[in-house]
């Protein structure tokens, strides 16, 4: 086999390089490559990325037909289409400025943008809900007037709103290191794609509403009303089918079926729940909060929700979760290491690693379905992918097993494959370094157990090493893959030792000495031979048979002048120097200009990182460090700290703009803090949900979904409190004012969580369809999981279980404290002022 390897150069585009490359591929084949020769692409990466894409548009449309049909039992479905709308056009806005900052489409600003599709509606879903609102319940209005008093209605808290969405992603700008680099596109895709949302509310939503909404939205529409779709549909269907485009006569026919659907079925069934059903929970609602916010009620509940707090974070300590740095998912990559020691001929080399390969074949099977490849690598590319040799090494090997992408596979969980393969080689080869890994996801960040030994001489780190290695064996930590050492003392080096008496009395120099003998190995440029079109170097040196043997190279003659006889002379090496064999450090690794020995290992699949982290941290802790030496966890455990440092600060800052633009929306401290209250409170949906799921905490995948859902709770809580002192405003008594503005803003608020809830829940469990072959094949290719819900499910879940907590403890805890505060201001203005409080709003 030959191996060939493309690299992509950077700034191009994957997926046209790679379809010129099957181009190319295809045509050699038919023109030029012989009889028998098999060509197989064994690594093609961009495959990866074509299902990232193509999962990507098919959740998208998911995610929009879920939140259109929730939204059509609220306000209708033309009202829905138009919030539905919102999120094209704002991705479409975000696609023309991202060329401008020098974003390319990759696989963070993909799902950034799935990351936004619950969100970007959000705005929308207030005007048009508002607008709605107003032009059913003024008759005297018309839809423009009512799309223009709503629009002003709502502009400052929307904005507001938006803003304190994007005031969490700011700090993220300046995320450091690599992980940084790695998550830099997330917020500022985030940022341009909620701006973009705010112009379509204000702006195009409005004008939709004025020209396509109607009173008539309440009467059923006649069935004769569809007949020009019928017709529109119906033709484009027939012309489809005869130019042999079946998909797209498919759709139209099915487009045929939902309107008929629609009008027999969910036109009754919506106006049923608008005008029925919804209205009593909205009723129920306004019941509940009038016992609420009497008494002691507004003290109680924010009391009861400060308990639940703790006691849900309680629950989730007890429950110690797997806390990772970044999620992992079932492996499509399986490597198996294979390091003899330096100087092993390549041709040992490769006998070893054919035992090796029929020991992975033994577990995989000759035929495995799951299979795509397995590619063996001696010599050169045998090092690990994410830190290639730049030279080749006859002493390493490599076998690669490829695995299908998620949704081929019979059995989709690799992991287990990848296990045996590691309980296969527990056994080890004598005389070898075996090591059984997966790819890495996400950016370099090091092994999950990384220790760093620094300081200057060698023999006290190599010293330090041994004693951390028996600490650690002697703890008996389970967990720990295999602990190795990137200090490797067996490099084998023949030593030249020249006799300086001896190089004097010839009148000899070194140089001369270590010229002839770097000539006689490597060679030296002779002349050049001059071709039309290349001149081609002529190398001397040495034959081989004389090159490899150490003896004939001693015996090698030196030729020289010697100019205290004015004669030529020949001298072998062998008479003023003398072999002598040694080993040496094949690597020096420096940090901060100290020399660096790292232990390093994987943990086992099930093992709990942190757990076995805070053993191996135990384990070190009992050794005595000489001054001047540094024993220190580095790695993912490294990192980790840095990015949980930072994700602190950086939350530290987000809620300091937050709760500055609430200050000013609200001009008062008092109502920034209650509406904050309530991202404490979207905690406990949070710890609940991953301690009743047993999930594993991403800490940067966690903490994106954090800031991200902090930002919608807060829009949330300035919708309810900015109309509550709105209705005080117009002369509402307080306790009516509470209740009135919270049953009016229930319908937003829920709906704004249920747009963002059911935007992420094809991200959170991976379902994907896949409607391009629905169409046209009858076959959806439907399935659950994979490779990116793997990666992304920690941040959506975070935000879905969270707004699940949220919501409800907003529409219930806002306003309890809202009349607490109202209270305390009036208890407080009664007791040491002799001014009566009017009804000023607090």
């Amino acid at each position: 086999v030959v191996t060939l390897n493309v690299i992509k150069r950077s700034g191009e585009n994957l997926l046209n390089a790679t379809d010129k490359i099957y181009e190319s591929i295809d045509d050699y084949k038919a023109t030029q490559f012989p009889q028998g020769l098999t060509v197989q692409v064994t690594g093609d990466t961009s495959e990866l990325t074509r299902v990232q894409l193509h999962d990507l548009i098919n959740t998208v449309v998911i995610g929009f037909i879920l939140v259109v049909f929730v939204l059509m039992f609220f306000m209708g479905f033309r009202n829905a289409f138009f919030v539905g709308l919102a999120v094209p056009l704002s991705c479409l806005i975000a696609f023309l400025l991202m060329p401008g900052l020098g974003l390319t489409m990759n696989v963070m600003v993909l799902f950034s943008l799935l990351l936004a599709l619950g969100i970007i509606v959000d705005d929308a879903i207030v005007v048009i809900e508002n607008t709605h609102r107003i032009f059913h319940q003024n008759h005297d209005l018309t839809v423009a007037q009512a799309a223009k008093y709503a629009a002003g209605e709502v502009f400052f808290p929307v904005l507001a709103g938006t803003l304190t969405t994007l005031a969490p992603f700011f700090p993220l700008l300046f995320w450091p290191g690599i992980i940084g680099k790695f998550m830099k596109n997330l917020p500022i895709t985030l940022i341009i794609t909620l701006g973009a949302s705010l112009f379509v509310a204000f702006i195009i939503n409005p004008v939709f509403a004025a020209s396509f909404m109607s009173k008539d939205d309440k009467e059923k529409s006649s069935l004769k009303s569809y007949i020009p779709w019928f017709i529109l549909f119906g033709v484009a269907a027939i012309i489809s089918y005869i130019l042999k485009f079946f998909g797209v006569g498919n759709f139209c026919i099915l487009f045929i079926i939902l309107m008929l659907l629609y009008h027999f079925v969910f036109d009754a069934a919506t106006r049923a729940w608008q005008e029925r059903v919804w209205p009593k929970f909205v009723d129920l609602y306004r019941r509940s909060l009038r016992i609420f916010i009497k008494g002691y009620g507004p003290l109680i509940v924010p009391i009861v929700a400060f308990v639940l707090l703790g006691i849900s974070g309680l629950i989730l300590k007890l429950s110690k979760p797997v806390v990772e740095l970044f999620p992992s998912g079932e492996p499509n990559f399986a490597y198996v290491y294979c390091k003899l020691p330096m100087g092993t001929d390549a041709n040992v080399t490769d006998s070893i690693t054919q035992s090796i390969e029929k020991r992975v074949y033994k577990v995989i099977g000759q035929n495995n379905p799951d299979v795509t490849s397995v590619i063996t690598n001696v010599g050169l590319g045998a090092g690990d992918p994410q830190n290639p040799d730049k030279v080749a090494t006859p002493y390493k090997s490599k076998v690669t097993v490829a695995f299908k992408r998620y949704a081929d596979r019979k059995n989709p969980h690799t992991s287990e494959l990848l296990t045996k393969i590691r309980n296969e080689f527990k056994t080890g080869v004598s005389g070898a370094q075996i090591s059984v890994e997966k790819e890495a996801n996400g950016p370099p960040v090091g092994k999950p157990i990384t220790i760093e030994i620094s300081g200057d001489d060698f023999k006290v780190l190599e010293a330090l090493q041994t004693k951390i290695t028996q600490n650690i064996d002697k703890a008996n930590i389970k967990g720990i893959d295999e602990l190795k050492s990137d200090l490797q003392l067996a490099k084998p080096e023949i030593m030249v030792e020249l006799d300086n008496e001896k190089l004097q009395r010839e009148g000899l120099s070194k140089a001369q000495v270590a010229v002839e003998l770097r000539t006689a190995l490597f060679g030296k440029e002779a002349s050049k031979y001059k071709d039309v079109d290349e001149d081609i170097p002529i190398q001397l040196r040495v034959d081989k048979k004389f090159r490899q043997n150490v003896e004939q190279l001693m015996n090698l003659n030196i030729s020289f002048m010697d100019f205290a006889t004015g004669s030529f002379r020949q001298l072998p090496i062998s008479s003023i120097a003398k072999l002598r064999y040694a080993n040496s450090y094949s690597v020096i690794n420096r940090k901060n200009q100290k020399r660096v020995v790292t232990l390093s290992s994987d943990v086992t699949e099930g093992a709990a990182k942190n757990e076995v982290v805070a053993k191996v941290q135990e384990a070190i802790n009992g050794i005595t460090i000489p001054e001047g030496y540094e024993v220190k966890m580095a790695g993912e455990q490294e990192q980790e700290q840095e990015t949980g440092a930072f994700l602190g600060v950086a939350f530290a800052l987000a809620f300091a703009l937050m709760f500055m633009i609430m200050v000013t929306q609200f001009n008062s401290g008092v109502k920034p803090l209650i509406i904050a209250t309530t991202v404490l409170f979207s905690l406990i949906g949070v710890f609940l949900g991953n301690v009743i799921f047993h999930m594993k905490f991403s800490l940067v995948m966690t903490g994106v979904g954090f800031f991200a859902l902090s930002g919608i709770v807060i829009r949330n809580g300035i919708l309810l409190i900015e109309f509550i002192d709105e209705l005080r405003q117009r002369g509402f008594e307080v306790n009516e004012a509470v209740v009135e503005g919270g049953a009016t803003r229930m319908t937003p608020v829920i709906l704004t969580a249920l747009s963002a809830i059911l935007g992420l829940i094809p991200l959170a469990i991976g379902l994907n369809i896949d409607f391009e072959q629905m169409f046209s094949h009858f076959n959806p290719h439907l399935y659950l999981g994979g490779d990116n819900v793997a990666f992304w499910g920690p941040l959506a879940w975070t935000m879905i279980f969270g707004l699940l907590g949220a919501t409800f403890l907003t529409l219930l805890v806002v306003p309890s404290m809202y009349m607490l505060g109202y209270n305390t201001r009036e208890w407080v203005l009664n007791k040491f002022s002799k001014k009566k409080p009017d009804n000023a709003q607090s």
